[in-house]
């Protein structure tokens, strides 16, 4: 990295620090921490509401994720759209209409105590391990490309956040949360269109879209019934749609960005401009690295994006193996360039040549050998190397081809990422440890103040709790699976909790919490047998399985064991 590019890079970072701290500081009471008075306009709403969800993880494993599979990881977010509008009629007048400041006070006035406490405390350990991620994982990144030592990026994007979301609460997250979108999307935009000026000059869009479709990059929508199969349209319609309505319905990360909404009209907006974005934005990015892909059909590729593992090649008796393989993937690479370029010219001629196109998929497959071969090599020589590259595929591009100031901002864009979706994790769980746990559970009554001293107690104890998991966390096969993953081992039951909340009106706070654990139970021993049996599901399904096990046992059991007993907790919901 050049002078300039640390200039743009801590001069962005600072401003935006500086700024939500400043613009935000000096909360008088719990209200004005927690909901931000109330005065949250519609496209704050939904710029925050993107911005958590759009982690420093989007940013780095999306590409990434596609270079190697393509674009079929859009399906995820097929539901999304219709899980905005469930919410927008369901979800938000009812919070509004019960006075909460989390989305878990309104299951003790629907329930009980008890039903309020497990729900909270499920969201407290995915969120906790969640928001310790977003932190670790642009952290890892950027410490194995740039040689910065691991702990010291934990704690500094931790810091960072930690400072400005302890000073002034939602506020300052829905403030800096716009900044940050800005920087995020434009830091994007420009990459995209400096990779289509990057390719040969006798390229047009189209013809890139051409070599990415004959590499199977741009299957985007698949109809198979195949359970095993993680991304096709029928479980991003169902299990996505519940994963969706679970983290933006019940996950206060991203109740607490509408709940500060001016009124029930601004929060539905804020939430339906997200519904309406983030596909299209999901789609871009993946596209994004798409065009990475077709890139480096015209230039040279490492066998493996992971720095740390040529580290550990060249230190090991495997580097003259290794090194043969590196040659064999140069030659490969050179014959990748002259057989692209002969199809582009057969393209510009309207002629999508047969054989040129098999050729391609041939030295594709060819290609592919040589880096599975290369991941047994790096086993061989360090079995805890991480051989699965997709997370460093982005960043690999940015740092070698993009120009000076560029890198710094897209560093930027990356730990805006980080800290956003961090602010937005810290604030929930401070919120929710406050109200749902400490507040609910306190024997005697307290000032406005001691609980206002106390959310910003918990919001620097959950910063700490979150850098000292990002300091001890280890890679996963993929970053944005990992986390999509952990909220999908748990969303599922905290939603069924709520939609039985909303809609059974009959079902009672006893069987509501006995088969809320009973379900979660369920959801573990299942993902238990998935990963160690043959035979595998696709984990978006069990947002599904457990959202449905989770109101089938309470109706059950209502109906079999409680049927005619009174409930003391039961709000009237119209």
């Amino acid at each position: 990295m050049q002078l300039f590019d640390w200039i743009v890079l801590i001069v962005t970072l600072l401003f935006i620090v500086g700024y939500g701290s400043w613009k935000t500081k000096g909360s008088k009471n719990v209200e004005d921490f927690i909901l931000g008075n109330n005065e949250t306009p519609w496209y704050t709403v939904g710029l925050s509401v993107m911005a958590t969800q759009a982690s420093a993880i989007t940013f780095l494993s999306t590409p990434g994720q596609a270079y190697h599979d393509g674009m079929g990881f859009v399906q995820f977010y097929f539901g999304l759209p219709i899980a905005m509008i469930v919410i927008c009629l369901t979800f938000i007048p009812l919070y509004h209409k019960s006075k909460v400041f989390t989305a878990y006070e309104f299951l003790e006035k629907r329930f009980d105590i008890k039903t309020r406490s497990l729900a909270a405390i499920l969201f407290l350990v995915q969120r906790g391990l969640g928001t310790g991620l977003t932190i670790y994982a642009p952290a890892i990144i950027l410490s194995a490309l740039l040689g910065w030592n691991l702990t010291i990026m934990n704690i500094i994007i931790g810091l960072l956040v930690i400072i400005y979301t302890f000073s002034g609460g939602t506020k300052a997250v829905n403030v800096t949360q716009k900044q940050q979108m800005f920087v995020i999307m434009s830091g994007m935009f420009i990459t995209f269109f400096l990779i289509l000026h990057y390719l040969p000059n006798d390229m047009t869009f189209t013809s890139a879209l051409h070599i990415a479709g004959a590499n199977d990059k741009m299957n985007i929508v698949d109809f198979s019934f195949d359970p095993e199969e993680k991304y096709t349209f029928w479980s991003g319609i169902t299990g996505g749609f519940f994963l969706a309505l679970a983290y933006f319905g019940t996950d206060q990360s991203q109740v607490g960005r509408y709940l500060s909404g001016k009124s029930v009209k601004e929060s539905q907006m804020g939430l339906i401009m997200n519904g309406l974005l983030k596909v299209p934005m999901q789609f871009f990015i993946l596209l994004t690295g798409v065009m990475v892909f077709v890139f480096f059909q015209f230039n040279p590729v490492p066998l493996n994006f992971n720095p740390n593992n040529k580290i550990v090649i060249e230190k090991s008796a495997y580097k003259e193996e290794y090194a043969v393989l590196e040659k064999k993937l140069v030659k490969l690479s050179e014959d990748k360039k002259v057989i692209n370029l002969l199809y582009i010219d057969q393209l510009n001629q309207d002629y999508d040549n047969p054989i040129l196109r098999k050729e391609l998929v041939a030295l594709s497959n060819k290609e592919k050998d040589l880096r599975d071969k290369a991941k047994d090599i790096i086993s061989k020589a360090d079995s805890n190397s991480e051989t699965n590259d997709k997370d460093y595929v982005f960043f690999h591009f940015i740092l070698h081809y993009l120009p000076k100031g560029l890198i710094g901002l897209l560093l930027a864009v990356i730990l805006s990422a980080a800290m956003s979706s961090t602010a937005s994790g810290l604030n929930a769980l401070a919120s929710t440890t406050a109200i749902d746990i400490y507040k609910r559970n306190l024997k005697t009554e307290k000032s406005e103040k001691h609980y206002l001293n106390a959310t910003k107690f918990f919001t620097l104890f959950w910063g700490i709790v979150a850098i000292l998991f990002a300091c001890v966390g280890t890679l996963f096969e993929n970053l944005i699976q990992l986390v999509n993953i952990i909220g999908s081992i748990f969303y599922g039951t905290v939603l069924g909790i709520f939609l039985v909340g909303f809609y059974l009106k009959k079902v009672q706070a006893k069987p509501m919490f006995y088969s809320a654990i009973i379900s979660q139970l369920t959801i573990f021993v299942i993902y238990y047998f998935m990963i160690y049996s043959q035979e595998k599901l696709g984990y978006l399904w069990l947002n599904f399985i457990g959202a449905i096990l989770t109101i089938v046992l309470a109706l059950l059991m209502q109906i079999l064991f409680f049927r005619g007993r009174s409930d003391d907790n039961e709000i009237i919901l119209e």
